[in-house]
């Protein structure tokens, strides 16, 4: 039970709080019992997720970009992990090795550097620094 005293326009006050169920206290002022309702804390709002998709950003790619018709991503690198893109080191047309680093993602306030997994050229980039991806979203097709 928690004690305290206040002093309200020069009147003393001693209140008791004792248990509290839900959002009802019973409270002790001055030796008088009394049942406070307190205000229920709000529920916080479910935000909605909006989640890009990596084919939506190789319809519209640079002018640059090969005028090719849809990508083919099986053969795309794809996101580890969800994240943010923060850098993209790689453009369309560029040769890389296996290893070369190609995206860094942002996850979990860690920069992840992303390699190739093979040696090839870079036939299309997916997404755009500051996009969120989510796990197994395609980043980059290198054939």
């Amino acid at each position: 039970m928690k004690e305290y005293k206040y002093i309200i326009n020069g009147t003393q006050y001693n209140v008791q709080i004792g248990d509290i169920v839900e959002n009802i206290a019973s409270v002790t002022v001055n030796g008088e019992d009394f049942k406070v309702e307190m205000e229920k804390e709000p529920e916080p709002e479910k935000k909605k997720v909006v989640v890009k998709t990596g084919v939506a950003k190789a319809e519209a790619a640079p002018a640059d970009a090969p005028a090719a018709g849809p990508v083919n991503t099986n053969n795309a690198m794809k996101a580890p992990l969800p994240g943010v893109i923060t850098d993209i080191k790689v453009a369309v047309g560029d040769e890389v090795k296996a290893g070369d680093t190609v995206v860094v993602l942002e996850a979990m306030k860690m920069a992840n550097n992303l390699d190739a997994p093979k040696a090839g050229k870079v036939t299309a980039v997916l997404v755009n620094v500051g996009d969120s991806v989510m796990e197994d979203t395609p980043l980059v097709v290198i054939e």
